[in-house]
């Protein structure tokens, strides 16, 4: 089976990062603090996959 674009995994890995981030700084600013855990949760999971699919010792296969 061909393997469709292995490379969107990453790449949207990253930009999940960036999008938590945001999301962070908008619930901080808005007193939100639980909100805030809950992001950087997701942003540590999002940010897991994009280390282990650009690092140096890829896992993508």
């Amino acid at each position: 089976m061909e393997r469709c674009a292995p490379v969107l995994a990453p790449v949207t890995a990253v930009c999940w990062v960036l999008l938590m981030a945001g999301a962070m700084i908008t619930h901080g600013r808005r007193g939100e603090f639980p909100y805030v855990v809950l992001n950087l949760v997701y942003l540590v999971l999002a940010a897991f996959v994009a280390w282990g699919r650009f690092g140096p010792e890829s896992f993508s296969g």
